[in-house]
């Protein structure tokens, strides 16, 4: 037995909001998440635009109203989505609308640190990979470059025919720490697949990025606040 589980959908509903947001009927419930799919499909590999690809999107969210779609895109290089003026954005959006038949509220947030999103690091890795790049190499330095950046650790795993072996075969680097099943930390997790002539390889990545907001303490602060509180017995002989 497996004993492996993706930390988000560990973390949904307790520390991690829902990626789409909305409210459906029974009947309707299936055609709406097919929907979702579409739309994060269509966005990620898109038929035309390539430099969607390179404009690194961590994540699609989606909210639903009665009479709109609301698509929120977090981005790395928001500017290869916007385009000149605006006018890819437009584009996006009209597209969207043909894709479902449904209005489209479009909407890109701006990611300020890619290097501790591991969705962006695999996806990374997976380029470099697919370049013909060394893996050990490549491994190392988008190790160093996370950490740099302020995780607190990260664990990276590619499974494969690794550097062109006829064997497949898994390799697996981890730098700091990475408490898988403490839900207060905040561990993101990524998977991307690079093509290379000799077949898929696959890059897992999990992040530490701290723990949640609003609760901090590692629990020592609280264990010592509360033994300040227990009253003081004296002995007398």
């Amino acid at each position: 037995m497996g004993q492996k589980v993706n930390p988000i959908g560990f973390r949904t509903g307790i520390m991690v909001g829902w990626k789409s947001r909305w409210y459906a009927s029974k009947h309707e419930f299936s055609e709406l998440l097919i929907e979702d799919h579409r739309i994060r499909r269509f966005i990620k590999h898109h038929p035309q635009k390539t430099q969607y690809r390179n404009a690194g999107i961590d994540r699609i969210e989606i909210e639903r109203t009665r009479d709109e779609v609301k698509v929120v895109l977090f981005v790395a290089r928001p500017g290869l989505i916007i385009g000149k003026k605006g006018q890819e954005v437009e584009l996006l959006q009209e597209e969207l609308q043909n894709l479902i038949g449904r209005r489209v509220n479009l909407k890109i947030e701006e990611i300020h640190r890619p290097e501790v999103q591991a969705q962006l690091v695999a996806e990374d890795i997976a380029q470099q990979l697919a370049k013909r790049a060394s893996f050990r190499r490549t491994m190392k330095r988008s190790m160093e470059t996370t950490m740099e950046a302020g995780a607190k650790g990260i664990k990276i795993q590619l499974a494969g025919r690794l550097g062109g072996a006829e064997m497949a075969r898994r390799e697996k680097q981890i730098t700091g720490s990475i408490p898988l099943s403490t839900l207060r930390a905040k561990i993101d997790y990524g998977f991307a697949e690079a093509k290379t002539a000799q077949g898929h390889i696959g890059v897992q990545v999990w992040i530490n990025q701290g723990m949640y907001e609003g609760d901090v303490s590692d629990g020592a602060d609280a264990e010592a606040s509360q033994a300040s509180k227990k009253p003081k017995r004296s002995y007398k002989r």
